[in-house]
């Protein structure tokens, strides 16, 4: 097979490979490769799917509100023009034993979500009827969450790869990463469709971006991924859940969510795994109904279909992007660790990747929020 020659190739078609690609297709030549027969196979097509503007460390938050903008009203040219975001809310129960940690987190999410509000227990009750007075004591409540439509949102990045003349690669495992020449392009073979060649390789693999990078010779920056169960179970008969709103609880963690009648539940769990194709354990699906059942009044008698999925960190759990700061190794760009984050941060990193890769200062719609290169740098982990 003849090799292909792009400005811009990259390694996997998730949503921080297809969202980048999208970006790039509008600048140069884009090849997306992807391993599995379809793109999104692994943590884009398993993803809670919610925009919460104060989920994760401070530093994610803002990337998160930095996409906003994005995903409420999309540019032209993604989907239908339409909204990605639709009405949800998040609420966060505590037991009568937890009021010291409410407040806590009342003080934390402020910033974010300026409408949150303590909920008394019966306000608890009327919103979400099925819990147990017994276990919820009060809540906090915003209306700011909303569900992303992933399948729509990855689809519309691939259009746009599509419409600009890029290309994706399905069956594509990456099995070797050379240079033609020190200092030249990046050479990647594939068994099944052939070698390609760019003088810039993003490595955008999900959970295998340390593999990735080592097939390169390059040093690993620490990405651990770590696996995440979910179960879908029947909604209560007697209540239509669809105007529910996502809610949640710690020590122990656990979430639920409406989901087209019915209730996805997690136990919020982030189990270290290698790179794989994260397959559901029972005990802690188990361990999911569980704590489900001990804070509301329903009892599971019928799982209806249980799914993991890997989410992956660095050590701060900040996203990554940035050229590898070996010089010997320039052009090659991290776009890794999303960790629970990817989908609702795309419009924003993605753009970040595009400028950074472009040679383009750091957008400005981003450091509005107070962040700048330094804060995604994979140099920032391998410094001692």
């Amino acid at each position: 097979m003849s090799t292909e020659q792009c400005d811009f190739l990259i390694i996997g078609a998730g949503i921080a490979g297809a969202s980048a690609a999208a970006r790039l297709a509008e600048h140069g030549s884009v090849v997306l490769l992807e391993r599995e027969s379809q793109p999104g196979y692994h943590a884009t097509g398993r993803s809670a799917a919610t925009w919460e503007p104060s989920y994760g460390p401070h530093s994610v938050r803002k990337l998160i509100l930095a996409s906003e903008k994005f995903l409420r009203n999309p540019p032209d040219g993604y989907g239908d023009g339409a909204s990605f975001l639709s009405p949800r809310g998040f609420m966060a129960t505590f037991r009568a034993d937890q009021k010291e940690e409410m407040e806590q987190e009342f003080e934390d999410i402020r910033p974010t979500s300026p409408d949150v509000r303590i909920l008394n227990q019966q306000e608890s009750l009327d919103r979400v009827p099925i819990l147990d007075p017994a276990y919820v004591s009060a809540s906090l409540y915003s209306d700011l969450a909303q569900d992303i439509d992933v399948h729509r949102l990855h689809q519309s990045y691939l259009q746009i790869i599509k419409t600009n003349g890029g290309t994706l690669t399905v069956n594509a495992d990456v099995t070797a990463i050379s240079r033609c020449a020190a200092g030249g392009d990046w050479f990647v073979e594939t068994p099944k469709v052939g070698s390609f060649c760019a003088p810039i390789l993003v490595n955008a693999g999900g959970a295998w971006c340390d593999e990735i990078a080592q097939l390169a010779g390059i040093d690993a920056i620490g990405l651990e991924p770590r696996r995440r169960n979910a179960v879908l179970i029947p909604g209560p008969e007697d209540y239509d859940v669809s105007d529910w709103p996502m809610l949640g609880g710690s020590d122990p963690g656990f979430y639920f969510k409406p989901d087209a009648g019915r209730l996805m539940v997690s136990p919020e769990d982030a189990i270290p795994s290698p790179p794989c194709d994260a397959r559901p354990d029972e005990m802690d699906i188990a361990i999911a109904i569980d704590r489900f059942e001990t804070a509301t009044t329903m009892t599971v008698r019928r799982p209806e279909h249980s799914w993991a999925g890997l989410r992956s960190f660095v050590a701060d759990e900040m996203l990554v992007a940035g050229f590898d700061p070996d010089p010997t190794n320039s052009g090659f760009f991290w776009l890794t660790g999303q960790g629970g984050f990817g989908i609702e941060t795309s419009p924003a990193i993605s753009l970040i990747a595009s400028c950074m890769i472009r040679g383009l200062e750091f957008p400005q719609i981003v450091a509005d929020f107070g962040l700048d290169a330094t804060d995604l740098a994979p140099g920032r982990l391998m410094e001692s």
